[in-house]
């Protein structure tokens, strides 16, 4: 099945012809809206009417996620905030959120590409879909929500957490499909499980998983305990949110990026070259149809590769596989963005602890943890036969990270001078986890 068949199933030569147009439009609109944008192009000695074909993107500068930190919140917008009729916002790492922005129009653009999301999975408006990622700043509920409505089909707005009263409700309301994180799809099968409920037997059918790294392993054991078919799903939110691409439930081997709505490029993370179909690399996205919140060959800093071979699914837009991981020390713990410097950020603000830490990270179960060590200062360690003082340094230094991040940590304070130092850039993650 296929949402817009019009649109998903264009010859190849046709959408090309259209990306063209588009990016031609937005170039022309960003450079004489968004003032960084027209700095950045006159530096890069390009000007909207350079670009001729759409191998000419590689003309244009990258944008950066530090671009959009510096221009908090509201600096790359290219519509007034008059036609802006939703703000987003992801956490940031030293204290400045990236803003997002939505028309209307970009609303009724994302809801759509959401629909063709669930028609890839199979969907249909006699569905009734559990969702359970975050509503909120986050764009994952909205996002979800938002398409499964122009599906037509019947939306559980259930957002995170609350893992007891998402399996009544997956009992009592039998919803055909859900929409979460795959970790917590799997912390849903064991809860379940451990409280005595079949979670075979639930009539959920399909599941659309995105919003951190998993793997084909993950993929079998979901749809061994939940007994329906995993699918993964792309976005974020400087592009647009979930649905920037999906995987289809014919072809299972790649997600199929709406490329009448984004321009994908793979380049080389160190050189920004452009790299060939099937070599993987850094992710780059250019959003021609977007009104409030256009992006200029966005660096994702996800790793991938594109697929240009066709689909069986019939559709002609080309597939990127599973993101494999990341250029830089972003972590995403529970579907939450975590980077070291936030960390950091936390710690100095803490009296009688360190800016030295190291964070492990692994998979209990179905969960991702995290742990922060983090050493004390000598003279809180002189302190140390003062257990309750270490306490309080724990308990406020886990709260503040819990308030600043979002993700819960178990926290390890040690002795001074007892982590490992390095020469060269601090080794600061030690992943255990196993994809």
């Amino acid at each position: 099945m296929i949402y817009n068949e019009d649109f998903e199933t264009l010859p190849r030569e046709v959408l090309e012809t259209l990306q063209l147009k588009r990016l031609q439009q937005v170039a022309q609109r960003v450079y004489h809206t968004v003032g960084f944008y027209k700095k950045a192009f006159d530096k890069a000695g390009v000007q909207p009417d350079d670009i001729k074909t759409l191998p000419d993107i590689k003309r244009l500068p990258f944008t950066t996620k530090q671009d959009l930190r510096d221009n908090y919140p509201f600096g790359l917008f290219a519509a007034p905030m008059s036609s802006v009729v939703r703000l987003h916002a992801s956490s940031g790492t030293t204290g400045r959120a990236i803003v997002v922005g939505y028309t209307k129009r970009d609303i009724d653009t994302w809801s759509e590409l959401m629909a063709r999301c669930f028609v890839a999975a199979g969907l249909t408006k006699n569905d009734i879909i559990h969702n359970a990622y975050g509503y909120g700043l986050f764009t994952g509920g909205l996002g979800a929500h938002y398409g499964a409505e122009k599906l037509g089909a019947s939306v559980i707005p259930m957002s995170g957490g609350n893992t007891k009263r998402q399996i009544m409700i997956l009992q009592d309301f039998g919803p055909t499909a859900i929409c979460c994180t795959p970790s917590y799809a799997l912390n849903l099968a064991e809860r379940g499980s451990a409280m005595g409920v079949d979670m075979r037997s639930l009539k959920l059918r399909v599941g659309i998983f995105g919003a951190e790294p998993w793997s084909e392993k993950m993929r079998d054991e979901i749809e061994s305990k939940l007994n329906l078919s995993a699918l993964d799903i792309y976005g974020l939110s400087e592009v647009m949110g979930p649905g920037v691409s999906m995987e289809c439930m014919e072809g299972r081997s790649g997600m199929h990026v709406f490329e009448d709505h984004f321009i994908v490029e793979v380049i080389n993370p160190e050189t920004g070259d452009a790299l060939p179909y099937g070599e993987a690399g850094e992710l780059i996205f250019t959003t021609i149809t977007k009104e409030a919140f256009p992006l200029i060959r966005y660096r994702t800093r996800d790793i991938s590769r594109l697929i240009a071979e066709p689909c069986r699914c019939g559709r002609s837009h080309i597939r990127m596989d599973r993101v494999t991981g990341r250029s830089d020390d972003m972590l995403i713990i529970r579907g939450v963005n975590v980077f070291p410097s936030q960390i950091e950020t936390v710690l100095i603000g803490i009296t009688g602890l360190e800016p030295h830490y190291q964070l492990i990270v692994d998979r209990v179960g179905a969960m991702d943890t995290l742990e922060v060590q983090v050493e004390v200062s000598e003279k809180a360690f002189a302190n140390a036969d003062e257990v309750r003082y270490l306490q309080n340094l724990e308990k406020g230094l886990a709260k503040d990270l819990k308030d600043y991040v979002g993700v819960t940590a178990k926290i390890k304070l040690v002795e001074p001078k007892s982590l490992q130092r390095s020469e060269g850039k601090a080794s600061r993650i030690i992943d255990k986890r196993k994809m």
